[in-house]
Parts: structure tokens; C-alpha cells; sequence
């Protein structure tokens, strides 16, 4: 697996709604971890799924790394930082 693999392969997950101010604000400061880590970013509108409807309802957004919810409502970027170091 060469190392463009590999970055292909990782990916932050945003679980989000449209009109969610918060959740803009997040992706917004997950821009600069992105391109340091060279993560990909996937969105997912909760509204357009029940299933995550009825997971996360209002407790959005939620970042979730490799299945682990990194953290709600608001990026925690050293958190968020030190678990993306563990994984290189």
C-alpha cells in the first residue's frame, strides 16, 4: 500500500445538517487538520438519512474518526490533533 493509499483511505466523517451554524463552524476549523494530516472529509447530512436522524437528532455535528466520535457541537482541536497523531 503506498502512502497516496493510505491517505486516500483516511477520512474524517462530519455528521451535519444544512442549516446548522455550528456545523459550518466546524468544518471550517477542520480545514487546516485536513491539509496537515492530508485526511479526507466526509459529509453527512443527518436529515437525509432516518438512520442518523434518529441517532444524533440535534447533537450535531459530531466528528467521527475510524468509528470513534472525536467530538460534538465544537471542534476540539488538540484532541482532535493528538488522536490523528496516534494514528500516523
Amino acid at each position: 500500500m503506498t502512502q497516496e493509499t493510505k491517505r486516500e483511505e483516511r477520512l474524517l466523517t462530519v455528521y451535519s445538517r444544512a442549516w446548522c451554524h455550528l456545523c459550518d463552524d466546524m468544518l471550517a476549523a477542520l480545514q487546516p487538520l485536513q491539509e496537515e494530516f492530508g485526511y479526507g472529509l466526509n459529509v453527512i447530512d443527518v436529515d437525509e438519512r432516518p438512520e442518523f436522524e434518529a441517532r444524533f437528532g440535534e447533537r450535531v455535528p459530531v466528528l467521527v474518526v475510524d468509528g470513534r466520535e472525536l467530538c460534538q457541537y465544537r471542534l476540539d482541536a488538540p484532541a482532535v490533533r493528538a488522536y490523528l497523531l496516534n494514528l500516523r
